[in-house]
């Protein structure tokens, strides 16, 4: 299985877009919001559990994974991902050009429980499944 464009300089990826703006404020607004308990983030729960910095276990997956892997927040989101993602965070989105999608949705980030093997799993099954 390859998900790879037909043209070389644009390799298909796949991007984790939070339920945040990155940047202080952002973060801040997140993290007070986390703390009403009226803001959540399934990606966040994966890659960074309860700390501000990145899971070992996460950064170690990374290698793991099929294709590269960005993780960006709302207001750092290119065009195509914006395309793709149509308003949905957190998501995880699958970019070739030509079948750019959506790969999991918030309700699946949910259903990994911040398990970054459970979030690998489900990678795999959800790009195996992509013509």
């Amino acid at each position: 299985m390859s998900h790879t464009r037909d043209t070389p300089d644009s390799p298909a990826r796949l991007v984790g877009v939070y339920n945040a703006d990155g940047g202080i404020i952002g973060e801040l607004t997140y993290v007070l919001g986390k703390i009403r308990g009226v803001t959540h983030c399934g990606l966040c729960d994966i890659t960074h559990g309860r700390s501000p910095f990145p899971r070992r276990d996460w950064t170690d997956a990374l290698g793991s994974l099929p294709l590269p892997m960005e993780t960006v927040h709302l207001n750092e989101m290119d065009t195509p991902t914006a395309r793709a993602a149509g308003g949905t965070s957190p998501v995880v989105v699958y970019l070739d050009g030509e079948n750019d999608r959506i790969l999991m949705d918030p309700v699946d980030l949910d259903a990994c429980g911040g398990r970054v093997d459970d979030f690998l799993a489900l990678v795999t099954t959800r790009l195996a499944e992509i013509p």
